[in-house]
């Protein structure tokens, strides 16, 4: 795994707030890859599904704020497929590296949304 990667664990993709990305964002981490469950596998019914509608959402308020939604992934990947993680991990690792830094300057940003109590997301 790339050094520069840095996992953190949830119990289901439905559990990850968009506000996490947001703020993950704002603080300068180039992309957000979200790995889970293939669809009809969730343990918990139907996070993936709600993980992947919020996804949608995000990719749509960063097209406005003119970051490209390429930052952020959602990838279907079941505990028992190591090799086929290694690979989502690596491709996703070099798109950000062609994407570089990510630029958040502008006022109706992430940075500012997170100045309410909500992060501006449902």
């Amino acid at each position: 795994m790339p050094t520069c990667f840095s996992p953190i664990r949830v119990m289901c993709t439905g559990r990850v707030d968009m506000s996490w990305i947001l703020r993950a964002l704002s603080a300068g981490t180039d992309g957000i890859l979200i790995c889970g469950c293939h669809p009809g596998d969730c343990h918990y019914v139907d996070g993936n599904a709600k993980a992947l509608g919020r996804v949608e959402l995000l990719r749509r308020l960063l097209d406005q704020w003119r970051i490209e939604r390429d930052r952020v992934r959602i990838e279907w990947v079941s505990s028992s497929e190591s090799a086929r993680f290694a690979q989502v991990v690596n491709e996703f690792v070099n798109q950000i590296r062609l994407l570089g830094p990510v630029r958040v300057t502008d006022a109706s940003t992430p940075a500012a949304l997170l100045a309410s109590n909500d992060g501006g997301l449902p």
